[in-house]
């Protein structure tokens, strides 16, 4: 049986641009990375009965996403800048401090994989601008508040 590699292109990252009660799922559109990092703080949890083996214990672990992109435009008006609802979501938050800088995520697999999360992060946002011949990035990293929710899989989180 031949075996095949998943693509790292079949990520979605959507922002809740409702409330926790009222969710309104926005996909966050141009994306071309996205980078999950977990983060572990280890503790030595050696002692007398181990026979001169060590030992850890993780105490705590983090989460985060690291994402890139190009600022993209609403196609349907290309005389007027009308943002991409999703990275105008990010976008202001990034540019709030404390929990205005917090929003709701999700984010899964389009390929059917199990790898499907959802929390709360706050936003730090890295800002535009680039060479006169280069298309404007859009990049920022999502540190995860508090734990990660893993959610069922499909069909439900297929964006319309």
């Amino acid at each position: 049986m031949a075996t095949r590699s998943l693509l790292a292109k079949d990520w979605a990252l959507e922002i809740n641009t409702g409330t926790s009660g009222a969710p309104v799922w926005t996909p966050v559109k141009g994306l071309t990375t996205l980078k999950e990092a977990i983060a572990s703080t280890m503790e030595d949890d050696s002692d007398f009965d181990s026979g001169g083996w060590g030992s850890d214990q993780v105490t705590q672990r983090k989460w985060s996403l690291e994402c890139e992109g190009r600022r993209k435009r609403d196609a349907s008006n290309l005389v007027t800048f009308v943002p991409d609802p999703g990275q105008q979501a990010i976008l202001n938050a990034g540019n709030l401090v404390g929990i205005g800088s917090n929003v709701e995520i999700r984010y899964y697999r389009k390929d059917g994989a199990p790898d499907a999360w959802q929390g709360f992060v706050t936003v730090d946002y890295g800002g535009g601008g680039g060479a006169v011949t280069a298309l404007e990035p859009f990049n920022f990293k999502l540190g995860g508040q508090g734990a990660r929710t893993q959610l069922d899989p499909y069909p439900d989180l297929t964006p319309a």
